[in-house]
């Protein structure tokens, strides 16, 4: 922690921060959230605040409040899959995410889906947290990755004193500096690395009693570390997992959505982020080459269901410089 010590991140509880202003600074930052107080009518001790560093975006969270909670509907209103890889800078906090429930002492680091429900615990005490969001995708396009996300990574393990110096060096790196883009894809690859497992033991937490469950998160897995291929369909994931299609479907149904839409879904949000990445490098790369490398073969399908989704289409996005567009 002494190098996260030295950057301007603690006794953010010196701070008060109205609680409506707090919750529109965090769903700014972070999506769908929803905190509660003890007392919404008293301000909050700390802060919610972005931080953008060596082209990475960090959010900054300090609170006291009672709890912050994500359900399904939070989840389906967002746009984005980022995963969070979330250090603990002051305090401690119970989370709730993935089937398991942990707690975060100072040091000590975990990876959150925002694709899945997730609650935070705080019980009115003072919390200090860092995390740095990630594009989902950037992470889980790796065929040889599973990665055990809601795992936690106590203080003095080895990989969580590595990820926290490279934070600390991230923090302290401009966009601009001729080390970025190797610093950028280290922080990626350490993260990836801390947090890989066997697909085995992501599919077997105790408290995965529900099959139905169990089962749409072997497929969002399966998605995951498959997205990119030809062959991935809502008939390959029943055959994969072992169910018929009729069965698939009605657990999909109780989310509101369909296999195929899930599978759509992701791929656009991959393509985006590959898409944004284009702006800070000088290949000859298209977003055409873009739409094909994440699965889709109609270019105009892909604009289509890309504007819809997004509300701008691959050009428009490639273009920008509005962060409303970026983001």
């Amino acid at each position: 922690m002494e190098l996260l010590s030295s950057l301007d991140l603690l006794r953010k509880d010196r701070i008060r921060t109205p609680f409506n202003r707090w919750v529109d600074d965090l769903h700014d930052i972070c999506g769908s959230f929803r905190p509660s107080s003890m007392d919404t009518s008293l301000d909050i001790h700390g802060e919610a605040r972005r931080i953008n560093a060596c082209g990475m975006e960090f959010s900054h969270i300090s609170n006291d409040l009672d709890r912050i909670h994500r359900d399904w509907d939070d989840v389906r209103r967002d746009a984005v899959e980022q995963l969070f890889l979330i250090v603990q800078l002051e305090g401690s906090c119970g989370v709730e995410h993935s089937g398991r429930q942990s707690a975060l002492n100072v040091g000590d680091c975990i990876l959150v889906d925002s694709t899945k429900p997730t609650t935070f615990h705080f019980h009115g005490k003072y919390s200090n947290h860092l995390s740095l969001n990630v594009p989902g995708q950037l992470i889980y396009f790796h065929d040889s990755d599973k990665l055990n996300v809601a795992r936690t990574l106590e203080a003095a393990n080895p990989m969580a004193v590595t990820l926290r110096a490279l934070v600390a060096k991230i923090l302290s790196t401009s966009e601009s500096d001729a080390q970025a883009p190797d610093l950028r894809q280290t922080m990626l690859d350490a993260t990836r690395q801390a947090f890989v497992s066997d697909l085995e033991s992501l599919m077997s937490f105790d408290s995965l009693n529900d099959l139905g469950s169990s089962r749409l998160q072997m497929v969002d897995v399966l998605i995951d570390q498959h997205l990119t291929r030809s062959y991935l369909s809502a008939k390959w994931l029943a055959k994969r997992i072992g169910v018929s299609m009729r069965v698939l479907q009605l657990h999909f149904q109780d989310m509101g959505m369909t296999c195929t839409t899930l599978i759509r879904d992701k791929r656009l949000r991959f393509a985006r982020e590959k898409i944004k990445q284009l702006r800070f490098q000088h290949d000859a790369q298209t977003i055409a080459d873009v739409a094909y490398s994440v699965g889709f073969n109609d270019l105009s399908y892909f604009n289509r269901c890309f504007k819809d989704l997004f509300a701008c289409t691959p050009t428009d996005l490639l273009r920008s410089t509005d962060r409303s567009l970026a983001n």
